[in-house]
């Protein structure tokens, strides 16, 4: 069974990216650098790698914002037809949009999975190496002559693979057990934990994961209290977000509702964070609208539930975590 290496970032497609990571900085304290927004002449977007915490051997998987440009793409002059199809196939209005769910491995497994892609001619697409992009990027869903995402491959998750190398993470965030935050501070975020996405049928959606990519759920879980079955995804990093897939059992809890109004598609990025009611003191002191749930099935614990008109309709959950 395969298991790959981590989640890269939470993704968000919004019109300003700068301003959606500014306002992720103040309301919900992750961090931002200049030199982790991403901009490059021949690939024209704009992204923001927000921190959960400054070390991402601590926090590996990051808060991506970000924009593709109205401009020539001379680096990947597909790209622009390869979104407009990922975004009618989300829908124009969904308030939430991936470019894709960005899965990270070694180039040696990554290698080995192209070639069981290929040797099984399904739809993908590979990103042509360019001298900003020196690596092979993995497009699952799509061909060059056909940049319609359609789900027949990963079941409608839209994912991306890249390799591990270029990401130039530190070698202490592969240690294990991984390195914690020393004497975290009453409120402080530690870590992004899981990134929610919703699917209409996820047999479907795991079967398709199995055919195609030998990968298995390390949990299938039925949460009653919250409306919904998931499939819990991971990956090698204990301390990379888990990749959690649902199917609403209920059409008026929070997440069947959030389908029946939008369409499958990116869900919840949930952070963890020390002393969940101190966090809970800094939002209200913030002026910060959320909801506080006493027990949420998701955590087994308590819960915050951002208000998504705090962030443009992106949807944040906070849980605790005791390290």
């Amino acid at each position: 069974m395969a298991k790959f290496e981590m989640l890269l970032s939470a993704d968000m497609m919004v019109p300003d990216p700068d301003g959606m990571a500014a306002l992720l900085v103040s309301k919900l304290g992750v961090h931002s650098h200049p030199r982790w927004r991403q901009a490059f002449d021949k690939h024209p977007y704009i992204a923001h790698f927000l921190r959960v915490q400054k070390s991402l051997a601590i926090a590996p998987t990051r808060i991506e914002p970000q924009v593709h440009l109205d401009k020539p793409n001379p680096g990947d002059p597909f790209f622009h037809d390869h979104l407009e199809g990922l975004e009618q196939f989300q829908g124009h209005h969904r308030p939430m949009l991936t470019h894709s769910i960005v899965l990270v491995t070694w180039r040696e497994k990554l290698n080995a999975l192209i070639q069981r892609l290929h040797d099984k001619n399904v739809r993908f697409r590979l990103a042509q190496r360019t001298p900003e992009m020196e690596f092979d990027r993995l497009w699952l869903g799509v061909t060059p002559e056909d940049p319609q995402y359609e789900p027949s491959v990963d079941g409608g998750l839209c994912i991306e693979f890249i390799p591990m190398e270029p990401t130039l993470m530190p070698a202490e965030a592969f240690n294990d057990p991984p390195p914690r935050v020393q004497d975290p501070k009453p409120g402080e975020l530690l870590r992004v934990t899981a990134r929610g996405f919703i699917v209409r049928d996820l047999d479907f959606t795991l079967g398709k994961l199995r055919e195609n990519l030998d990968w298995e759920p390390e949990l299938v879980s039925d949460l009653p209290g919250e409306g919904y079955r998931r499939a819990r995804m991971g990956f090698t990093m204990g301390h990379s977000a888990t990749l959690d897939v649902i199917k609403p059992t209920r059409w008026d809890s929070p997440s069947g509702l959030y389908l029946h109004n939008w369409g499958p598609g990116p869900y919840y990025t949930r952070l963890g964070v020390f002393d969940l009611a101190a966090k809970a003191e800094q939002l209200r002191e913030g002026g910060i609208a959320f909801e506080w749930v006493e027990h949420s099935d998701a955590v087994d614990g308590p819960l915050i539930r951002i208000d998504p008109r705090e962030l443009d309709g992106q949807v944040f959950e906070l849980e605790g975590l005791s390290e």
